[in-house]
């Protein structure tokens, strides 16, 4: 936690999505005695094809949880928002061919910009999430540091939060470990104790990828090729397949399976190749942009770190070297695999996230890959 204050006169907002974690996170600061508030966030219109509407059930979880606990509840709606931030950027990603991270967008346009400044306005002096992640103050700063629960650790999307943001935030849970969120819930007798976790992006839901970006982007059909221009097949649109996927090809054949090695957008051809350690997969460095540190420290023009580029990666020993005002240059100690253009680089010292970027290039010993473009 953050906060020396005591807690019956501190007003704690709580983003609640109806899921198990950000019920516990809700019980635990009631339980500690902060004057805690319950607000779920609707971000987008969810009704499925029968007409049911997910975020209705999930208010109604929150509902019950909230009346469980005993803590004021309401809804608020964010969908002009969430449109207009985050899902015009998702479409604008994919359009340019690109692999984006709607999570890490939500977080640094919604949950911790638009919600905290409403949560403000309630008079909360804090507003706490269900994430797997901690704050701690040292040094006169706010610190983000990894989940206790490393597989669940959620820092990676939570890159972009400034300091003004994170002294503002409480990750209740991030001292826990999955299990032991379960059991507190259980033990609770929460509504949601024995709710399944949701997975994917929140608008896609449970339907199919390609169905639901169908709806929004024409796709355009095209050659799979080797990089010694073979055709091997077809694809059924760029914006369907990102670096180093297997499945979802449908190439047969003898031989090591086949993988996404890069998108010529020019030609429209996929490009593929074979083997899980196709050479091609394999890149030295990135050029990043959008960039945000989580710490107010003066960070040196050339430093050392550790890297993630997706989220359940082990670190890669990274020199980072600032090249411009929004612009870093990433170099790995080692050839790393599957790079893609549009997700995140975010960088650790230890345990603590310094911040992280948009992965805009991706080079092999100084030559740019064919991954997009």
């Amino acid at each position: 936690m953050n906060t020396t204050k005591d807690p019956s006169q501190t007003r704690v907002v709580v983003g609640m999505s109806g899921g198990v974690d950000s019920s516990v996170a809700a019980y635990l600061l009631k339980k500690q005695g902060y004057d805690v508030i319950g607000i779920f966030m609707k971000n987008w219109d969810d009704t499925d094809d029968s007409g049911v509407c997910t975020a209705t059930e999930d208010y109604e979880d929150v509902i019950k949880v909230c009346n469980q606990i005993g803590i004021p509840y309401y809804a608020v709606n964010f969908e002009q928002q969430y449109w207009d931030k985050v899902f015009t950027y998702f479409l604008e990603e994919y359009k340019a061919g690109r692999t984006p991270n709607p999570d890490v967008m939500c977080n640094k346009e919604i949950k911790f910009k638009a919600f905290l400044e409403h949560a403000l306005k309630l008079g909360a002096d804090y507003l706490a999430t269900g994430h797997y992640a901690r704050v701690e103050v040292r040094d006169d700063e706010t610190r983000m540091l990894r989940g206790i629960d490393q597989n669940k650790d959620q820092t990676y999307f939570l890159n972009q939060l400034s300091q003004e943001q994170l002294s503002k935030v409480m990750f209740p849970i991030g001292e826990l470990e999955k299990p032991r969120v379960r059991e507190i819930a259980e033990e609770a007798g929460l509504a949601t104790a024995k709710k399944k976790d949701s997975t994917g992006i929140c608008f896609i839901g449970e339907r199919n990828f390609k169905e639901f970006l169908g709806q929004y982007l024409p796709a355009q059909p095209g050659n799979m090729e080797t990089f010694d221009g073979t055709v091997i097949g077809k694809h059924d649109g760029l914006m369907y397949y990102t670096i180093g996927q297997r499945h979802g090809l449908g190439i047969g054949g003898d031989g090591d399976p086949w993988f996404v090695l890069g998108k010529d957008l020019k030609r429209n051809v996929l490009l593929v190749g074979q083997g899980f350690h196709n050479d091609k997969l394999y890149s030295t460095s990135l050029k990043a942009v959008k960039t945000g540190f989580t710490t107010h420290r003066d960070m040196p023009k050339t430093f050392q770190a550790t890297a993630k580029f997706r989220y359940r990666q082990q670190d890669v020993p990274v020199t980072v070297e600032i090249t411009g005002d929004d612009e870093w240059y990433v170099t790995f100690n080692e050839p790393t695999r599957a790079i893609t253009p549009g997700q995140s680089v975010v960088l650790y010292e230890g345990d603590e996230c310094l911040g992280g970027a948009t992965i805009d290039e991706v080079f092999k010993d100084s030559k740019k890959l064919t991954y997009v473009g």
